[in-house]
Order: structure tokens, then sequence, then C-alpha cells
């Protein structure tokens, strides 16, 4: 039985009233499984961060709710639980006035019971961390890797990540990944990464969220997504213009190209009985399923929206 780190059920959150009400999170429901990496994948302003914030009880939902490992971190005591089984690095990095090395002394002090000092030596040397030059004269990508550093070393049960690449550059970059692999998947932690970084989480994300308008538009294992999607160009007549396997239809000079979301194999195998003709099969990349289901939901908006106003 799947047990899950992060779940919501409806969860809802809205800012301001009435015409000028912002629906940052829209009717979400999302499940993070205990023990994977899973990517949460939007544009800006998708409602990524205001989801973290509810997780961490720094935002509480209007409606709906959110439950990290089964408790609720909108009421305490239970925000003290969720927070002591949480590393978490913010989106904006601004985490004090210190030192990298009295940063993590500090944070050291709040995790006695699991705070590993080998780790965080590990993860200073990897992404070669200075620890000596005040937090306010770091670059961004040395104020990613502080926050980083403090996270990873903490051993929490979950690591929940708000852009965790900001700044950092390739060769960061490819240490911290490994770092996420190697270090805390190993142990059974759950790693929980909002982006908009598609490459870099493609390479080791096991579970994919794609959110956009505050709603998720797709949730599931990552080979599973990968081997739903599919681009078909065919050729023949009557072709379908409707079906549940289609995403998007391109039509071009001498064919057909279809986006296809779902049982692509089967979809084919029907058209190809009834007379068409396959020219080219090939399978999506995250990004480009990421782009058509984006695009997709836009266009889908603008219809309601559209409706709306004639109504």
């Amino acid at each position: 039985m799947t047990t899950f780190a992060i779940q919501t059920h409806a969860l809802a959150k809205t800012y301001g009233l009435g015409s000028k009400k912002i629906h940052a999170v829209d009717g979400l429901n999302l499940n993070v499984p205990e023990g994977s990496i899973y990517g949460l994948l939007g544009r800006n302003s998708a409602g990524k961060t205001t989801t973290i914030r509810m997780a961490m009880g720094l935002a509480h939902p209007t409606s709906g709710e959110i439950k990290v490992f089964g408790l609720n971190p909108a009421v305490d005591p239970e925000r003290v639980t969720v927070l002591r089984q949480v590393g978490y690095v913010p989106e904006d990095k601004m985490l004090a006035a210190l030192t990298p090395r009295k940063l993590l002394e500090l944070n050291r002090s709040f995790y006695p019971d699991t705070w590993s000092d080998d780790l965080a030596r590990k993860v200073i040397k990897r992404l070669e961390l200075p620890l000596d030059t005040p937090f306010l004269k770091l670059s961004l990508g040395n104020k990613t890797k502080s926050a980083l550093a403090c996270a990873i070393a903490q051993r929490s049960r979950l690591l929940i990540l708000d852009e965790p690449t900001t700044g950092l550059d390739p060769i960061a970059l490819d240490e911290l990944l490994r770092l996420l692999v190697e270090d805390c998947t190993a142990e059974g932690r759950t790693i929980f990464l909002s982006t908009h970084q598609l490459a870099e989480i493609e390479q080791i994300a096991d579970h994919i969220g794609i959110m956009d308008c505050g709603r998720i538009l797709l949730e599931g294992p990552l080979d599973d997504i990968r081997s739903s999607f599919r681009r078909l160009t065919l050729t023949g007549t009557a072709l379908p213009t409707r079906h549940p396997s289609i995403l998007s239809i391109k039509p071009q000079p001498h064919a057909t190209q279809y986006i296809l979301q779902r049982s692509p194999d089967a979809f084919a195998q029907d058209l190809t009985t009834n007379g068409a003709t396959i020219v080219e099969s090939t399978p999506l990349s995250l990004n480009e399923i990421f782009l058509e289901l984006c695009r997709t939901s836009e266009s889908r908006e603008d219809e309601l929206a559209s409706q709306g106003a004639v109504a």
C-alpha cells in the first residue's frame, strides 16, 4: 500500500476580494509517494510556491486540505511535528545576516537528533561553498548552496526544495543532483522539488506533477507519463478530429500530426486498420509534454473566459 509524504484534496488558496480575487491554488489534488523524488513543474505563478507554503504551515488553505505524513501543517501541535520532519529550501534564499558557517551551526542546534556533520562537510566540499563570507555578500548561487547544505545535512524525512537550482552553474547543478540521489533517496527520504527546470528534473525524478493555473494537469510516475504520450504523423482520409487520446492536432501540407496523451498504440492500431498510414511515430520529451499540456490548458482557459464574457 502506497503511503504519501504530501497529499492534498481539493486544496484552494485565494487572495483578495470580489473581482480582484486571485485563485493561487484552485482545487489541487496532489499525491507525493513517500520515498519518491517528486518534481512539481509549472510556469511562474502556477501555484507551486503557494502550495509549498501551505505544506510548511506558512499559509493556510482557503478550503480543502493538505496533509504532510498524515498531519495538518495548518494547526498546532501538528505543525511542530511536521516541521521537525522537513528540510526546507525556500524560493527566497535570504536566510540570515550570517556567514554560511554560522548558519550551519545554528541549524545544527535545531536538529540534534538527525543532523549529520559528515553530510554537511560532504555538501560543502561538493558544492564548493565558501563558509566565512557574510551572507549578504554571497553570490546568488552561493546563497542557494548555503540553504541546500543546511536542509540536506538535517537528514529530514522529507526535503522540500523550492527552485533549488537558482544561480547554480552547471558543475554545481550536477553535484547537487548527484547528492540528492546518492545521499538522500538512498536513506528512503522523500524529495519534493518545485521548479521549471525540466531537463534537470527529468534526470532524477521518478514522479512528476505538472501544474498550471493552480491545478494539476497531470501526475504520475515519470516512466508511465513518458509512455502515454506520442507524436504521430498520419496520412489518410476521414482522420478523426476528436478522440479521448488526442491532446492536439496540427495539420501539415500532406499529413496530419497528432499529439496523443493516452493509449497511443491503440489509437494508431485503430487508424491503420481503417486505412491510415503512419508516416512517423516519436515519443515526447518531458519538456514537450509540459509545453503541450500548458498550451492546451491556456487555450481552455481562454475559451472558458470567452464563454463567460458572452454569457
